[in-house]
């Protein structure tokens, strides 16, 4: 029996180990953490959560230090991973930039005008116009990581493009559409930090602690400036060199990103989705959950994404523009524009923002965001099992 329970034992081990090399390990450790947020927030625990997250540490409250600080991690390895794929990597020529760059801007562009189409009469809503145009990469990619072979890796390769352009393009939203009150003396002395970096690029720095010193200081600055704070961790980003001294040194930025991936995925994303999923459905009416920003933000989502990724990914390819991802036919192209209306965290991170003095608004908008990239990530999932890549992966119709 003690044999028995060992091999039982080390088996369960290894699938624990094989889980947390895996693609999909993110997404699926984000839905747990969502979940365990939903079910703690309609239970007897519900007031000890919301305790929690207004709990202040250092003059800031648990929910900020995660929104504010560690997303702004999240945000300099979305930084990093942007240069790398710009320069060197999967964008680097404007070949490889046409067609997930016109699939992430139509995927942006029809998700807000179906949520302008819900709440364009009602002022205080409108705000939230931007939370549908945002793809969720990590779990976006985990579902793809969970069908395996059936998808060809030119269409992984042209979803994570895609969702890294989309990435960007909610960061510049982030910077120009959702700032406060801007304070010029703190806005100047962030620009003095940024200046800094650049000088330190220029001047041949290839450590990464000073760079890390100057971004801490460059995050306090943004904080107070109205802009919101998690931009530094992009702004860093731009200039931590993408080489090291030599052939035998590691580049800084690979070393970052080395560095940085496991902790955004088995901490801070888990984190930021267990603060930020939690919603109580208890005083929740039929109204609520059918009002337009629920509903604006689910089909923006789902019908949305779709129809601009697809749309503009098919215009892309039939005017000649860009091919068509290699060895994938178009009911598979269609099935990861589906999938592109898995919009989880970024789009809760936008809502926390347009309506940060609208408790209500907020919680609507987590059911619209979960309802959408729920029936997105399932419609993609079934659409993508059953596709053919072999009837018409060479045909071009």
């Amino acid at each position: 029996m003690p044999d028995v329970i060992t091999r039982t034992a080390r088996r369960q081990a290894r699938a624990l180990v094989s889980l947390f090399k895996s693609a999909s390990a993110g997404g699926i450790i984000l839905i747990i953490a969502s979940a365990a947020a939903i079910i703690v927030a309609n239970s007897s625990l519900a007031e000890m959560y919301r305790w929690l997250l207004h709990y202040s540490i250092g003059g800031l409250s648990v929910e900020l230090w995660v929104n504010d600080a560690l997303m702004a991690i999240f945000f300099l390895l979305v930084g990093v991973e942007i240069k790398r794929e710009m320069l060197i990597g999967q964008l680097a020529t404007w070949g490889q930039r046409a067609l997930p760059g016109l699939a992430a801007l139509g995927g942006m562009a029809v998700p807000a005008l179906i949520y302008l189409g819900f709440n364009i009469s009602n002022g205080e809503t409108v705000a939230g116009w931007a939370i549908p145009s945002a793809t969720d990469i990590a779990f976006a990619l985990g579902v793809l990581a969970l069908l395996g072979s059936r998808v060809p890796i030119s269409l992984k390769i042209f979803l994570s493009a895609l969702a890294i352009l989309d990435d960007m393009g909610a960061v510049i939203i982030i910077a120009l559409f959702y700032t406060g009150g801007l304070s010029a003396m703190m806005l100047a002395a962030a620009g003095g930090m940024v200046l800094l970096l650049m000088l330190m690029n220029r001047m041949g720095v290839k450590r990464l602690t000073p760079y890390l010193l100057v971004g801490v200081v460059l995050w306090f600055f943004m904080l107070q400036s109205g802009v919101h704070a998690t931009i530094a961790g992009i702004l860093l980003a731009l200039f931590i060199p993408l080489k090291g001294k030599d052939e035998q040194q590691d580049a800084p930025l690979d070393k970052l990103e080395h560095v940085l991936s496991p902790w955004v995925t088995f901490l801070i994303l888990p984190l930021f989705g267990f603060a930020n999923a939690g919603v109580s459905l208890g005083g929740l009416t039929m109204d609520d959950l059918l009002s337009p920003v629920p509903v604006g933000v689910a089909l923006g989502l789902f019908i949305g994404k779709q129809i601009g990724v697809f749309g503009m990914a098919l215009l892309a390819i039939k005017t000649g523009l860009a091919p068509r991802p290699h060895g994938s036919s178009w009911s598979q192209l269609y099935g990861v524009s589906v999938l592109c209306g898995i919009g989880f965290t970024m789009s809760l991170f936008i809502g926390n923002l347009a309506f940060a003095r609208t408790p209500l608004l907020v919680d609507e908008v987590k059911i619209g965001v979960l309802a959408g990239s729920i029936v997105a990530a399932l419609a993609g999932m079934l659409i993508l099992r059953f596709s053919s890549s072999r009837n018409e992966s060479h045909r071009e119709s």
